[in-house]
């Protein structure tokens, strides 16, 4: 998954969405349990407030009572975190109560902490107590007595926060394992969501990859229907790119025709006439000839790059060009080897490949003293696949100020042989215009190397 990929960015929006969402709605959830936790805790220690109270006051004097059964074990447990007390607020003596858990002990009151009633004239506060236990404490007033030996007294009750603690404690590890859980969740669902949902991209690139490769021509099978646009505008596209190319290779051959037949004629008719006049027009006429020749090929070389969907077998059109040139050559016994390996294709027209090679393996024919030898690899070296395609002879070859000379139209490095010193000019151009490059060089059969990188059709 890369990094600028739609993949990427769907999957990273949600882990960022789930990183900011899931913390808070588990923070959410945690208020939400402690505020209940909480409050079943003040509901517990308020229930006990009002039975200590009413038993306190239910004794027929004008003194607290002790209470028979609150209801709550733990009152009897030295140091358990449950305590209650009742004592007197004024400095006048007076009978002060407290459970058995208490004893000695004492814990502050929240009237002492200057703590305000409430509503219903309870006051609560959070404080330390015996053995430094965290306690909650809720306290209510009651005057016992009448006239002047009326006396206020506290009665109020404490319950430890450790088993709130404790719930919060064992609440949180659990839902910070659901979120996690969850969230590991959610961004395993969205890879597999993102890979599925993207999966007719992939479909399409491998199927455009066979448009390229040659082995369909438009961008066909089932799509969703958010991409049948898509696919429609690929296929229109593919289809204008071949009526394009189909004109201008129309154009080509008609402008072809137009050119060659007045040429010829003049050709033929100065032939005829031995004057020095009709000589130089039949040398200018062949030049003619041969410069339409070479812009027309380069015209329909130039159409030929915009085709999209072709591919050539190297090896079929290799060995082809070897029996026609033996054919051709069958006065001079020349011994032709075609060393390529099956299913290499050329990314272009096959026209172009016969041209490059017939131009290489027939210069290679006509030089050689009896050995000519095309051999194809494909090459590794690069991001774009290409392949390697030589054609070497055991002739004299070029001497190193020709091979070190540029290709140039027209130029003949050696005048004894026939020829229009068009056939390197043409593979050049050829090869350049496909993406590729073309060398000369010595072989090690001795003679000319002719080597040309092309572009080649994935396997």
């Amino acid at each position: 998954m890369r990094l600028n990929s739609l993949a990427f960015r769907l999957f990273a929006t949600t882990a960022a969405w789930a990183a900011i969402v899931l913390p808070i709605a588990g923070l959410l959830i945690y208020g939400l349990y402690r505020s209940d936790i909480v409050g079943q805790h003040d509901r517990r220690l308020l229930l006990l407030l009002t039975v200590l109270h009413s038993d306190s006051i239910d004794n027929g004097t004008d003194v607290p009572g002790a209470p028979n059964d609150i209801g709550e074990p733990l009152f009897n447990v030295s140091q358990s975190g449950w305590y209650w007390q009742i004592q007197p607020l004024e400095k006048r003596p007076g009978r002060r109560l407290v459970s058995e858990s208490l004893a000695d002990d004492v814990y502050p009151l929240p009237s002492s902490l200057n703590v305000a009633p409430g509503d219903d004239e309870r006051r609560w506060a959070n404080v330390v107590g015996p053995a430094g236990q965290q306690l909650r404490v809720v306290e209510i007033m009651h005057v016992f007595g009448q006239g002047a030996e009326a006396q206020r007294y506290s009665i109020s009750v404490a319950g430890t926060m450790a088993e709130v603690d404790r719930s919060l404690s064992s609440f949180s590890t659990r839902l910070l394992q659901a979120l996690t859980l969850a969230g590991l969740g959610l961004l395993l669902v969205t890879l597999f969501q993102v890979r599925f949902g993207l999966q007719p991209l992939r479909q399409i690139e491998r199927r455009l990859a066979d448009i390229r490769a040659g082995d369909a021509q438009r961008l066909d099978g089932a799509v969703p229907v958010e991409i049948t646009p898509l696919q429609n505008e690929l296929n229109a596209l593919l289809k204008s790119n071949q009526d394009v190319v189909e004109r201008a290779r129309t154009q080509v051959g008609n402008l072809a025709h137009a050119l060659k037949t007045p040429i010829a004629i003049l050709m033929n008719e100065a032939r005829e006439d031995k004057t020095q006049l009709a000589a130089k027009v039949v040398e200018q006429t062949s030049l003619m000839r041969d410069q339409v020749t070479h812009y027309l090929n380069r015209a329909r070389m130039a159409a030929n790059v915009g085709i999209v969907g072709t591919a050539t077998d190297v090896l079929k059109v290799g060995d082809a060009l070897a029996r026609t040139l033996q054919r051709i050559y069958r006065d001079k016994p020349i011994e032709m080897t075609v060393d390529c390996p099956e299913n290499l294709r050329f990314r272009g027209e096959r026209q172009d490949l016969e041209e490059m090679l017939g131009n290489l393996m027939d210069n290679a024919c006509k030089w050689c003293i009896g050995h000519v030898r095309l051999t194809a690899r494909p090459l590794s070296d690069g991001k774009q696949p290409m392949l390697e395609i030589a054609v070497e002879d055991d002739g004299p070859g070029l001497t190193p100020e020709q091979l070190a000379a540029p290709v140039q139209r027209g130029r003949r490095l050696d005048e004894t042989k026939p020829g229009s010193g068009l056939g390197h000019s043409i593979v050049a151009d050829l090869v350049h215009a496909s993406g590729g490059r073309f060398e000369r060089m010595r072989s090690d059969l001795g003679g000319l190397k002719a080597r040309i990188v092309l572009p080649m059709v994935a396997a």
